[in-house]
Protein backbone atom coordinates (compact mmCIF):
# COMPACT_ATOMS: atom_id res chain seq x y z
CA UNK A 1 0.00 0.00 0.00
CA UNK A 2 1.47 3.52 -1.26
CA UNK A 3 -0.66 6.19 0.45
CA UNK A 4 -2.69 5.64 3.10
CA UNK A 5 -5.37 8.41 3.32
CA UNK A 6 -7.38 9.21 6.66
CA UNK A 7 -10.23 11.34 7.06
CA UNK A 8 -11.36 12.25 10.63
CA UNK A 9 -15.20 12.98 10.47
CA UNK A 10 -17.65 14.30 13.24
CA UNK A 11 -21.20 15.79 11.97
CA UNK A 12 -19.79 16.32 8.07
CA UNK A 13 -22.49 14.73 6.85
CA UNK A 14 -23.53 17.64 4.26
CA UNK A 15 -19.44 17.17 3.39
CA UNK A 16 -18.26 13.55 3.74
CA UNK A 17 -19.04 12.71 0.23
CA UNK A 18 -17.49 15.33 -1.18
CA UNK A 19 -14.66 15.12 0.15
CA UNK A 20 -14.54 11.50 -0.31
CA UNK A 21 -15.01 11.57 -4.13
CA UNK A 22 -12.47 13.66 -4.48
CA UNK A 23 -9.77 11.01 -3.07
CA UNK A 24 -11.74 8.76 -4.96
CA UNK A 25 -10.36 11.02 -8.34
CA UNK A 26 -7.03 11.11 -7.58
CA UNK A 27 -4.93 10.70 -10.26
CA UNK A 28 -2.71 8.54 -8.08
CA UNK A 29 -4.44 5.43 -7.02
CA UNK A 30 -2.29 2.88 -4.90
CA UNK A 31 -4.21 4.12 -1.46
CA UNK A 32 -6.18 2.96 1.58
CA UNK A 33 -8.96 5.31 2.53
CA UNK A 34 -9.62 4.83 6.45
CA UNK A 35 -12.73 7.32 7.34
CA UNK A 36 -12.28 7.65 11.41
CA UNK A 37 -16.30 8.22 12.62
CA UNK A 38 -15.69 10.03 15.42
CA UNK A 39 -18.86 9.92 17.16
CA UNK A 40 -20.94 11.51 14.68
CA UNK A 41 -24.34 12.27 15.19
CA UNK A 42 -25.19 13.35 12.19
CA UNK A 43 -25.28 9.93 10.32
CA UNK A 44 -21.84 10.97 8.40
CA UNK A 45 -20.57 7.33 9.29
CA UNK A 46 -23.58 5.90 7.48
CA UNK A 47 -22.41 7.77 4.31
CA UNK A 48 -19.05 6.80 4.00
CA UNK A 49 -19.40 3.56 4.88
CA UNK A 50 -21.92 3.18 1.61
CA UNK A 51 -19.54 5.13 -0.65
CA UNK A 52 -18.84 3.40 -3.55
CA UNK A 53 -14.78 2.63 -3.26
CA UNK A 54 -14.17 -0.67 -2.12
CA UNK A 55 -10.24 0.74 -0.81
CA UNK A 56 -12.59 2.89 1.81
CA UNK A 57 -12.65 1.38 5.49
CA UNK A 58 -14.56 2.84 8.06
CA UNK A 59 -13.18 3.13 12.02
CA UNK A 60 -15.63 3.92 14.55
CA UNK A 61 -14.88 5.23 17.81
CA UNK A 62 -16.11 7.40 20.53
CA UNK A 63 -15.91 10.69 20.18
CA UNK A 64 -12.42 11.84 21.49
CA UNK A 65 -10.90 14.92 19.08
CA UNK A 66 -10.14 15.38 15.65
CA UNK A 67 -5.71 14.50 16.87
CA UNK A 68 -7.15 11.43 18.36
CA UNK A 69 -9.16 10.29 15.08
CA UNK A 70 -6.39 11.04 13.14
CA UNK A 71 -3.86 9.09 15.43
CA UNK A 72 -6.68 6.25 15.23
CA UNK A 73 -6.37 6.05 11.55
CA UNK A 74 -2.59 6.25 11.52
CA UNK A 75 -2.37 3.18 13.75
CA UNK A 76 -3.88 1.47 11.31
CA UNK A 77 -2.35 2.87 8.18
CA UNK A 78 -0.63 0.43 5.88
CA UNK A 79 1.11 2.86 3.58
CA UNK A 80 4.41 4.33 2.96
CA UNK A 81 2.97 7.80 2.81
CA UNK A 82 0.36 9.34 5.26
CA UNK A 83 -2.19 12.00 4.05
CA UNK A 84 -4.90 13.37 5.96
CA UNK A 85 -8.09 15.03 4.50
CA UNK A 86 -10.71 16.50 6.53
CA UNK A 87 -14.42 15.66 6.03
CA UNK A 88 -15.74 18.95 4.66
CA UNK A 89 -12.41 20.12 2.40
CA UNK A 90 -11.25 18.59 -1.23
CA UNK A 91 -8.52 17.49 -2.98
CA UNK A 92 -8.32 18.39 -6.44
CA UNK A 93 -7.50 15.27 -8.53
CA UNK A 94 -3.42 15.48 -9.29
CA UNK A 95 -2.67 16.21 -4.89
CA UNK A 96 -1.70 12.79 -4.22
CA UNK A 97 0.66 12.49 -7.26
CA UNK A 98 2.24 15.77 -7.53
CA UNK A 99 2.88 15.62 -3.62
CA UNK A 100 4.46 12.21 -4.27
CA UNK A 101 6.48 13.90 -6.84
CA UNK A 102 8.03 16.50 -4.09
CA UNK A 103 9.05 13.48 -2.39
CA UNK A 104 11.20 11.60 -4.92
CA UNK A 105 15.27 12.27 -5.14
CA UNK A 106 15.27 13.91 -1.80
CA UNK A 107 15.45 13.30 2.26
CA UNK A 108 12.08 15.83 2.75
CA UNK A 109 9.37 14.51 5.50
CA UNK A 110 6.41 15.78 4.14
CA UNK A 111 5.50 17.80 1.29
CA UNK A 112 3.11 20.48 1.27
CA UNK A 113 1.02 21.90 -1.62
CA UNK A 114 -1.14 25.31 -1.77
CA UNK A 115 -4.95 25.91 -1.54
CA UNK A 116 -7.86 28.17 -2.38
CA UNK A 117 -9.84 29.09 0.12
CA UNK A 118 -13.92 28.58 -0.78
CA UNK A 119 -16.80 29.68 -1.33
CA UNK A 120 -14.79 32.38 -3.35
CA UNK A 121 -11.73 30.36 -4.38
CA UNK A 122 -9.22 32.78 -3.07
CA UNK A 123 -5.61 31.94 -3.84
CA UNK A 124 -3.66 32.13 -1.06
CA UNK A 125 -0.06 32.03 -2.98
CA UNK A 126 0.62 35.65 -2.93
CA UNK A 127 0.35 35.46 0.79
CA UNK A 128 2.47 32.61 1.29
CA UNK A 129 5.00 34.25 -0.66
CA UNK A 130 4.83 37.51 0.27
CA UNK A 131 5.58 35.36 4.00
CA UNK A 132 8.88 34.28 2.30
CA UNK A 133 7.78 30.66 1.24
CA UNK A 134 8.82 29.83 -2.51
CA UNK A 135 9.00 26.27 -3.98
CA UNK A 136 11.20 23.88 -3.24
CA UNK A 137 12.76 21.85 0.05
CA UNK A 138 13.60 23.92 2.67
CA UNK A 139 15.51 22.85 5.85
CA UNK A 140 15.87 25.31 8.82
CA UNK A 141 19.06 25.83 10.42
CA UNK A 142 20.24 28.32 13.60
CA UNK A 143 20.33 31.20 11.18
CA UNK A 144 16.93 30.83 10.05
CA UNK A 145 14.51 33.92 10.48
CA UNK A 146 12.03 32.88 13.68
CA UNK A 147 9.38 34.72 12.10
CA UNK A 148 10.01 32.65 8.49
CA UNK A 149 9.55 29.28 10.71
CA UNK A 150 6.35 30.89 12.61
CA UNK A 151 5.17 31.14 8.48
CA UNK A 152 6.32 27.58 7.54
CA UNK A 153 4.55 25.81 10.98
CA UNK A 154 1.51 27.77 9.51
CA UNK A 155 1.75 26.41 6.24
CA UNK A 156 1.76 22.64 7.34
CA UNK A 157 -1.37 21.61 7.49
CA UNK A 158 -3.25 17.96 7.97
CA UNK A 159 -5.11 18.57 4.61
CA UNK A 160 -2.41 20.20 2.53
CA UNK A 161 0.56 18.29 3.72
CA UNK A 162 1.56 14.56 2.15
CA UNK A 163 4.00 12.92 5.28
CA UNK A 164 6.45 9.41 5.30
CA UNK A 165 4.31 7.40 7.82
CA UNK A 166 7.61 6.32 9.88
CA UNK A 167 8.36 10.09 10.75
CA UNK A 168 5.06 11.17 11.78
CA UNK A 169 5.06 7.83 13.80
CA UNK A 170 8.43 8.88 15.35
CA UNK A 171 7.29 12.27 16.82
CA UNK A 172 3.82 10.20 18.34
CA UNK A 173 1.53 11.97 15.53
CA UNK A 174 -1.00 14.55 16.59
CA UNK A 175 -1.73 15.82 19.95
CA UNK A 176 -4.88 14.27 21.60
CA UNK A 177 -5.46 14.81 25.29
CA UNK A 178 -8.29 16.27 26.68
CA UNK A 179 -10.45 16.30 22.89
CA UNK A 180 -8.10 18.93 21.92
CA UNK A 181 -9.66 21.23 19.05
CA UNK A 182 -7.03 23.30 18.20
CA UNK A 183 -3.52 23.30 16.74
CA UNK A 184 -2.93 19.70 17.44
CA UNK A 185 -1.13 19.36 14.25
CA UNK A 186 1.14 22.15 14.89
CA UNK A 187 2.46 20.43 17.36
CA UNK A 188 3.68 17.29 15.41
CA UNK A 189 4.58 19.67 12.47
CA UNK A 190 6.79 21.88 14.90
CA UNK A 191 9.11 18.73 15.60
CA UNK A 192 9.12 17.43 11.99
CA UNK A 193 10.65 20.86 11.17
CA UNK A 194 12.85 20.75 14.03
CA UNK A 195 14.41 17.53 12.85
CA UNK A 196 14.05 17.46 9.37
CA UNK A 197 13.60 19.29 5.61
CA UNK A 198 10.30 19.20 3.96
CA UNK A 199 9.52 20.44 0.63
CA UNK A 200 6.90 23.27 -0.22
CA UNK A 201 5.01 24.45 -3.14
CA UNK A 202 2.74 27.11 -3.57
CA UNK A 203 0.38 25.44 -6.39
CA UNK A 204 -3.12 25.58 -5.26
CA UNK A 205 -4.24 21.95 -5.21
CA UNK A 206 -7.01 21.76 -1.86
CA UNK A 207 -10.03 23.24 -2.00
CA UNK A 208 -10.59 24.51 2.11
CA UNK A 209 -14.19 25.01 2.27
CA UNK A 210 -13.57 27.48 5.57
CA UNK A 211 -17.29 28.52 5.30
CA UNK A 212 -17.96 24.70 6.40
CA UNK A 213 -15.85 24.70 9.19
CA UNK A 214 -16.48 25.90 12.64
CA UNK A 215 -13.93 27.64 13.46
CA UNK A 216 -14.38 29.84 11.05
CA UNK A 217 -17.60 31.11 12.56
CA UNK A 218 -17.35 34.12 14.34
CA UNK A 219 -15.67 33.69 17.58
CA UNK A 220 -17.06 34.32 20.89
CA UNK A 221 -13.93 34.21 23.06
CA UNK A 222 -10.32 33.25 22.37
CA UNK A 223 -9.26 30.43 20.68
CA UNK A 224 -7.90 27.98 22.80
CA UNK A 225 -3.78 27.66 23.87
CA UNK A 226 -1.76 26.03 21.48
CA UNK A 227 -0.48 22.44 22.94
CA UNK A 228 3.20 23.59 22.02
CA UNK A 229 2.56 26.48 24.54
CA UNK A 230 0.45 24.24 27.17
CA UNK A 231 3.05 21.60 26.92
CA UNK A 232 6.25 22.80 25.19
CA UNK A 233 8.37 19.96 26.66
CA UNK A 234 8.18 16.76 24.33
CA UNK A 235 8.65 19.40 21.30
CA UNK A 236 11.97 21.08 23.50
CA UNK A 237 13.15 17.49 23.98
CA UNK A 238 13.06 16.64 20.80
CA UNK A 239 14.35 19.44 19.15
CA UNK A 240 18.70 19.03 17.89
CA UNK A 241 20.55 21.34 20.76
CA UNK A 242 21.74 23.57 17.73
CA UNK A 243 18.19 24.54 16.95
CA UNK A 244 17.25 25.86 20.94
CA UNK A 245 17.64 28.77 20.63
CA UNK A 246 15.73 29.12 17.55
CA UNK A 247 13.15 27.06 18.96
CA UNK A 248 12.92 29.75 21.63
CA UNK A 249 12.66 32.32 19.15
CA UNK A 250 9.57 30.22 17.80
CA UNK A 251 7.67 29.93 21.40
CA UNK A 252 8.05 33.33 21.86
CA UNK A 253 6.30 34.80 18.90
CA UNK A 254 3.37 31.98 19.06
CA UNK A 255 3.13 33.42 22.63
CA UNK A 256 3.06 36.72 22.25
CA UNK A 257 0.51 36.57 19.41
CA UNK A 258 -1.40 34.31 21.25
CA UNK A 259 -0.95 36.83 24.22
CA UNK A 260 -2.32 39.54 22.62
CA UNK A 261 -5.46 37.46 21.40
CA UNK A 262 -6.23 36.40 25.08
CA UNK A 263 -6.20 39.82 26.04
CA UNK A 264 -8.27 41.49 23.85
CA UNK A 265 -10.91 38.49 25.28
CA UNK A 266 -9.82 40.09 28.69
CA UNK A 267 -7.89 37.20 29.71
CA UNK A 268 -4.86 39.23 30.62
CA UNK A 269 -3.46 37.20 33.63
CA UNK A 270 -3.18 33.83 31.64
CA UNK A 271 -1.52 36.39 28.71
CA UNK A 272 0.78 37.88 31.21
CA UNK A 273 1.36 33.89 32.29
CA UNK A 274 2.44 33.50 29.20
CA UNK A 275 4.48 35.91 28.38
CA UNK A 276 6.75 35.27 31.88
CA UNK A 277 6.70 31.64 30.41
CA UNK A 278 8.04 32.32 26.80
CA UNK A 279 9.07 35.83 26.39
CA UNK A 280 12.02 37.56 28.06
CA UNK A 281 13.06 40.91 27.60
CA UNK A 282 15.96 39.87 25.64
CA UNK A 283 13.32 38.63 22.95
CA UNK A 284 12.00 42.29 23.00
CA UNK A 285 12.81 42.78 18.92
CA UNK A 286 10.44 39.84 18.10
CA UNK A 287 6.87 40.41 16.23
CA UNK A 288 4.26 40.66 19.20
CA UNK A 289 6.56 41.44 21.93
CA UNK A 290 6.15 44.84 22.19
CA UNK A 291 2.26 44.85 21.62
CA UNK A 292 1.56 41.35 24.10
CA UNK A 293 3.25 43.51 27.01
CA UNK A 294 1.46 46.43 26.06
CA UNK A 295 -1.83 44.39 26.34
CA UNK A 296 -1.54 41.94 29.33
CA UNK A 297 -3.00 43.91 31.99
CA UNK A 298 -6.13 45.54 33.03
CA UNK A 299 -5.71 48.61 30.67
CA UNK A 300 -4.95 46.38 27.31
CA UNK A 301 -7.92 43.97 28.58
CA UNK A 302 -10.17 47.68 28.84
CA UNK A 303 -9.32 48.66 25.11
CA UNK A 304 -9.84 44.76 23.75
CA UNK A 305 -13.34 45.19 25.36
CA UNK A 306 -13.92 48.75 23.83
CA UNK A 307 -12.91 47.27 20.52
CA UNK A 308 -15.23 44.49 20.61
CA UNK A 309 -17.82 46.66 21.40
CA UNK A 310 -16.91 48.70 18.63
CA UNK A 311 -17.12 45.88 16.10
CA UNK A 312 -20.54 44.62 17.75
CA UNK A 313 -22.07 47.99 17.50
CA UNK A 314 -20.48 48.75 13.30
Amino acid sequence: MHVSVIVPLFNKAKYVERALTSISAQTAHDLEILVVDDGSTDGGGDIAERFADTRLRLIRQTNAGPGAARNRGLAEARGEYVAFLDADDEWLPDYLEKNLALLKGNDAACAAAGYSLEPDGKLTWPMWQARGLRDGVVRIDPNSDPAFVVHLLAYLTPCTTLARTDVVRRYGGFYDKGRCLYGEDAFLWLQVLLNHSVAVSLEPRVRIHADASGLSRNLRGPRPVEPFLLEPEPVQMSCPEYLQDLLRDVLAIRAGKTACMLAYWGQWRQARELLRRFCPWSAWRLPYFGMAQLAANPVGAGAGRLLRLLKRAG
